[in-house]
């Protein structure tokens, strides 16, 4: 095992012309990022425009004929222009694009949803529907590689030097599936193995741990080969998930100490490591074990992490200040973006609002217009705002639209009226491990259905690393329910006197079982995951089987 020097190494060979026109690239959106007063005044105009101009590119293909895009965007004040395409469009999930998207990548057709052929196609995978194919036009990828500047112009606003980074590899634990083209040239896959053969230099000399790893799609050997080489490199930034990252990196230490060396965390294999950038799940249960394997101390936060909003449909934030959780709305990356309140979701005709016209502390569900060819599509995951910005009719913004993910409308548990979201199963959990003094791993929750002497109830299925001490189990189930008491009325005044419910159960479960579940149903990968929490048993039940828990 080598042991890079902690300081920068040897000639950058990407300050070569195009790594320099890179750098220059980043430097500039660092410094338009760092005037906040402009994404404070200008995202509603931005946003608007971007409106604007995906209708009238659009105009000549099948879905803008059909809804008279060319007419919307000829209307000069964006309100109007705005009412008008929520009028001709109501809210549609992907099942009303289905067929349309069908004829695009099954048929070749172009001038569909998006002008042209679009020939790349994601393939997302939930543990609860049936595969769906997102469009990946080119606008798309430039969408992305835009967001991809903004990570590290954010990095080098919070001082980070780019050239010390740089200067070692970059590691990414995207997904991938076996990318099949059919008849038509059409390509499908998961986004990372889209994205993958495009990296070019001077990025793919910093890139880890390259192509031929990164497109594996057997996970346990695609993580031993990331281990065996990542072993001997010089890895500054990792990105990934933080359940794979925790995977990778645990089995990096232990093939660093059969060769003899002392590898009790991350930085005693990677001395220079820096930055850790994760997206997809819920930070916070994680933060203390990503803690531990990074730097040793489960209580000491990594110097540079920063949260990612990505999505197959797009690039939607990117948490731009250090230890807050907002993440800053892309509302410059060609996307439009909407938000209807969460109680309104099902409605026949919803009503949305745009970033300027959000309130803090108001549970909205995601509405993208895409640069791909997606029209006021309900992308399902639920936000909250902590900072919104100016609005055309003059009120004034306290900063650049930035929201957190507080959940999935969809994923939610209420078989008693209790009405338990995601985020309360998080916070949840997060707050009992502390108080219980237990690691955790993954975890889901769902009901527990009066019957046989069951008495309802909420049931956790947790991933227990450290043996749990005498009583530690009741500790946290105790701290649990409060947790939840704490945050939901609902769940509360059910829990009164243990009368509508009883107190919630806690079932430890062995380290890797959600792993070895979600092999157990073909979804082992970079992008899949188990929900936090569903309101029906199917989940837990097959979870628990595989654990040796029923």
């Amino acid at each position: 095992m080598s042991t890079p020097a902690p300081t920068p190494r040897g000639s950058l060979s990407w300050t070569a012309p195009v790594g320099l026109a890179l750098a220059a690239r980043v430097v500039r959106r660092a410094a338009l990022l760092r005037n906040e007063r402009y994404w404070r005044d200008n995202a509603a105009r931005i946003q608007h425009d971007a409106l604007r101009a995906l209708l009238s590119r659009a105009a000549s293909t099948r879905v803008g004929r059909e809804h008279g895009f060319a007419r919307i965007a000829a209307i000069n004040d964006p309100g109007q222009r705005l009412a008008a395409y929520r009028k001709a469009l109501p809210v549609r999930d992907w099942y009303v694009w289905r067929e349309h998207i069908a004829a695009m990548r099954e048929g070749g057709e172009p001038d569909v949803l998006w002008p042209g052929r679009v020939g790349l196609f994601a393939q997302t995978s939930g543990t609860t529907a049936g595969d769906k194919y997102i469009p990946v036009s080119k606008a798309m990828l430039r969408s992305n590689y835009l967001a991809s500047l903004d990570i590290f112009a954010h990095l080098l606003n919070r001082g980070v030097s780019l050239p010390r980074l740089m200067s070692g590899k970059c590691l990414f634990l995207g997904g991938s599936t076996d990318l099949c083209t059919n008849e038509h040239g059409i390509k499908t896959g998961d986004l990372s193995g889209l994205v993958t053969p495009l990296i070019r230099w001077p990025l793919s000399r910093i890139y880890s741990p390259g192509p031929d790893i990164a497109l594996m799609s057997d996970w346990p050997a695609k993580i031993e080969a990331m281990a065996d080489l990542t072993l001997d490199q010089d890895i500054r930034f990792v990105s990934g998930m933080p359940s794979w990252a925790l995977v990778l990196i645990q089995r990096v230490l232990e093939k660093a100490r059969a060769r003899g060396h002392k590898a009790d965390r991350a930085l005693d294999v990677w001395p220079n490591l820096e930055v850790f950038v994760h997206g997809g799940v819920k930070y916070t249960p994680f933060e203390p074990r990503v803690n531990q394997v990074f730097s040793g101390d489960k209580d000491t936060d990594l110097p540079q992490r920063v949260e990612l909003y990505p999505a197959s449909e797009g690039f939607i934030a990117i948490q731009d200040r250090a230890h807050e959780p907002g993440m800053r709305l892309l509302s410059d990356g060609g996307n439009f973006y909407e938000f209807v309140p969460l109680e309104r979701i099902d409605d026949d005709d919803p009503e949305a609002f745009t970033a300027d016209k959000v309130d803090t502390g108001q549970r909205y569900v995601v509405v993208l217009t895409t640069c791909a060819g997606l029209w006021r599509y309900n992308l399902g995951d639920v936000v909250e705002f902590d900072s919104i910005p100016s609005s055309h009719d003059g009120r004034t913004g306290d900063g650049p639209p930035r929201l957190r993910i507080v959940g999935r409308h969809r994923h939610f548990i209420n078989a008693f009226g209790e009405n338990i979201i995601v985020e309360h199963i998080e916070q949840a959990v997060a707050r009992a491990a502390a108080d219980a003094g237990l690691t955790v791993g993954e975890f889901t929750a769902a009901p527990v259905y009066p019957a046989g002497g069951a008495r309802a109830g909420l049931q956790l299925a947790l991933e227990v690393e450290n043996k749990p001490s005498d009583g530690s189990l009741d500790r946290f189930a105790a701290a649990f329910d409060d947790a939840i008491k704490a945050v939901n009325v609902d769940y509360t005044t059910k829990r009164s006197d243990d009368l509508g419910m009883g107190p919630p159960t806690v079932t430890p479960i062995p380290p890797g079982s959600f792993h070895r579940w979600l092999v157990s149903r073909g979804k082992l990968g970079g992008q899949h995951k188990c929900p936090r929490c569903a309101n029906h048993r199917e989940i837990i039940d097959s979870l628990l089987e595989v654990a040796g828990r029923r």
